[in-house]
């Protein structure tokens, strides 16, 4: 299937893997489907309720300030996401994995509407560390987009650059992001995030 990137949020592939998750709903009234487009991007938007789309399967995600505080707020750019994925965390993170919100950009025209938010790894807030507290490294990005071509509607998830955070200190966390990366790109990229998108179109 197409890319869906009419907002320029999914930068391109120049090493590492490219990973997609996508699904579609088709409505036969363009109003029907002009207001699931604002619906479903309301879900993508809450941020700390996509476990609840997705099932319990899917990591556990809380939007926090730069020093780390929970918010309970939307998506809003310059923000970070403190992941809690199954199985064990980032030392370097205190257990959790982190990523900054760096982009939110939508697209809208009579035909065609989009929203999309693109997050980046990061070091865990007030340690100091020059590398992310993430299985992936800080050169990886994953786009999460709701577009709505006339009355088709697409959830995806666009991991694009991808590669595992071998860099890390202490050494226990370059053995989990190795171990988790490589799984990462296998399982949570390829199932997780395809029960996300079925998630936000349910």
């Amino acid at each position: 299937m197409a890319e869906k990137n009419y907002t320029g949020t999914v930068p391109d592939n120049y090493r590492g893997e490219k990973i997609t998750a996508q699904a579609t709903r088709d409505f036969e009234s363009l109003s029907d489907a002009t207001a699931f487009f604002r619906k479903a991007s309301q879900r993508l938007m809450d941020v700390e309720h996509w476990q609840q789309w997705a099932g319990k399967a899917l990591a556990d995600f809380v939007v926090s300030d730069r020093s780390g505080k929970p918010l309970n707020v939307p998506a809003e750019q310059g923000l970070l996401i403190r992941i809690d994925i199954p199985g064990p965390g980032s030392a370097s993170g205190e257990g959790y994995d982190w990523v900054r919100i760096e982009e939110i950009a939508s697209s809208d025209n009579p035909n065609v509407e989009s929203i999309a938010i693109r997050v980046r790894p990061v070091a865990a807030p007030g340690s100091g560390d020059a590398e992310p507290a993430h299985f992936y490294d800080s050169l990886s990005t994953s786009t999460f987009t709701i577009t709505r071509e006339n009355g088709r509607i697409t959830a995806a998830v666009y991991d694009r650059n991808i590669a595992e955070n071998t860099s890390a200190k202490p050494v226990i966390d370059k053995v989990r992001n190795a171990v988790t990366g490589f799984v990462g790109k296998k399982v949570f990229s390829k199932v997780q995030w395809q029960l996300l998108v079925d998630g936000l179109l349910r």
